[in-house]
């Protein structure tokens, strides 16, 4: 970080040095030429390098300034005729009146972008806003990255709530990436938050963002305006949903529609490092995407495991799986999850910060679609209760 902004100060004071180290080159040069070579009129450049430079008024005047006080010396010494001398100046003089106004309506452009991506940042954080660090004894952490260059969100989705049956998470990937997936992203969020409160069971809840995905789709082909960039329905619009809960017993249950299964971290306090260890909590086929096939009368919840004190689940969309290098082979998330996580304990941010830097690492920094984690790591006092069984149908929910 020392070092970043040391190298930025260099540049910057290397920036506003540039219109007088060109002057100071002019002068050299028309000192040091033969008899009738003149080089004079190359000072009218001054004011315009410092306004493609730094862009600031000042220096823009500064700029100016010395071309014009070099302009002295070299009449005074006899190098330059009265009436060059006289064009040089005008020319400077008409420069800095352009650099000027350019500068001036630089700077007000630059104000208006600055507040147009303050006003899209603050609206992408309030469809996708960041998690608490606690919730109801676990400890959470999540982390995204559009492959859609300017945007902060894309196609993927997580969420975790505090409920009275315990704690609700979901993760989702909608089809497509970047700005023109963040409105079906809004109305599935949207949705979750209020039925994980007013829902009994993780189906109603699933059920619920059904229903908004589907009115969503509806709004976009009746005639609205879609928002910039994004098409109107085309019969394959879909999402992938993994709904989760974590009961005040820690018994994890969820409902997954065509998502990856998440993984569960152990080790945490009550092993070395080395027993750290990631795996798959798969629990069976999961149901089809939302928007492909209609939810069935009684969704499946699946009882994946009980979550013991100081172990970790981490949630990720396919982005994650299928990032690929320039060979072509794709990320390798168990290992790389267990290398996260080789501390005890397990942090969740630092597992889905290094898990991030990993994949863009792998991919080179290019994206070919969207990724988001999501870890947790549970908190909780201990009890008796002996582990449940790894998968299972809980019908109720």
């Amino acid at each position: 970080m020392i070092r970043t902004k040391a190298a930025a100060r260099c540049r910057r004071g290397a920036v506003l040095a540039l219109p007088g180290l060109w002057v100071a080159g002019v002068v050299v040069w028309e000192l040091l030429s033969p008899l009738g070579v003149h080089f004079v009129q190359l000072l009218a450049a001054a004011p315009a390098i410092a306004c493609a430079g730094s862009g600031r008024r000042q220096c823009v005047l500064l700029g100016g300034g010395c071309a014009l006080f070099a302009l002295v010396p070299l009449g005074s010494a006899g190098r330059a005729d009265p009436a060059m001398r006289l064009g040089t100046c005008c020319a400077v003089l008409a420069v800095v009146a352009a650099a000027w106004l350019t500068s001036h309506r630089r700077l007000g452009l630059t104000r208006e972008v600055e507040r147009l991506r303050e006003i899209a940042a603050t609206a992408q954080h309030a469809v996708l806003r960041p998690l608490p660090p606690r919730l109801d004894g676990l400890t959470l952490a999540g982390g995204h990255r559009s492959a859609s260059e300017g945007a902060l969100l894309g196609g993927d989705l997580y969420e975790a709530l505090a409920t009275r049956h315990g704690v609700r998470l979901v993760i989702g990937d909608v089809r497509g990436h970047g700005l023109p997936a963040l409105g079906t992203v809004a109305a599935l969020l949207g949705s979750f938050r209020e039925a994980a409160h007013d829902e009994d069971g993780l189906p109603g809840v699933l059920r619920r963002m059904e229903r908004a995905f589907h009115r969503h789709l509806g709004d976009r082909a009746s005639g609205q305006s879609p928002p910039s960039g994004e098409s109107l329905p085309s019969g394959e619009d879909f999402a992938t949903v993994l709904v989760l809960q974590v009961g005040p017993e820690n018994e994890v249950t969820a409902l997954n529609c065509g998502h990856p299964w998440p993984h569960r971290l152990t080790g945490g306090d009550h092993r070395p490092p080395a027993g750290v260890r990631a795996e798959v909590l798969s629990a069976g086929e999961p149901l089809p995407p939302l928007g492909m096939f209609p939810l069935p009368a009684e969704p499946p919840v699946r009882r994946l495991t009980r979550l013991l004190p100081g172990e970790s689940l981490v949630l990720h969309t396919d982005g994650v799986e299928d990032a690929r290098d320039a060979a072509g082979r794709f990320f390798p998330l168990t290992r790389a999850l267990t290398e996260a996580a080789a501390s005890a304990p397990v942090v969740p941010a630092a597992v889905v910060d290094r898990v991030r830097a990993a994949v863009l690492r792998h991919t080179g920094g290019v994206l070919a679609d969207d990724f988001a984690l999501l870890a947790l790591r549970n908190d909780r006092a201990p009890d008796r209760t002996p582990r449940g069984p790894l998968a299972g149908s809980c019908p109720h929910g």
